[in-house]
């Protein structure tokens, strides 16, 4: 399955609705798609049932600049509360 995209614009700001997978190589079409829906897009996870480590982290740095999760699956916001805590200088101990 394959990860697919639609933006809804509202008033103030943009919804990015993903539905399917989000893994490494849809990471650049999600990137466009908030940089076109401004700086108040917030992503929605509603229909996403599976993440790779490089959504977790993608998730993570989105968060991180401000943008809005919405709809996160337990099971992801529970991987990327982990990757949080993970440490960084160390990969070997990850």
């Amino acid at each position: 399955m394959t990860l697919k995209i639609k933006r809804i614009a509202g008033e103030r700001h943009a919804r990015i609705c993903l539905s399917g997978q989000l893994r490494y190589e849809n990471i650049g079409q999600v990137k466009s798609e908030l940089e076109r829906g401004g700086p108040r897009a917030a992503l929605d996870l509603g229909e996403v049932d599976l993440v790779d480590i490089d959504g977790v982290r993608f998730l993570n740095a989105c968060e991180s600049a401000g943008v809005a999760i919405l709809h996160c699956s337990p099971y992801i916001r529970e991987w990327m509360l982990q990757e949080r805590s993970r440490p960084k200088d160390h990969p070997e101990l990850a």
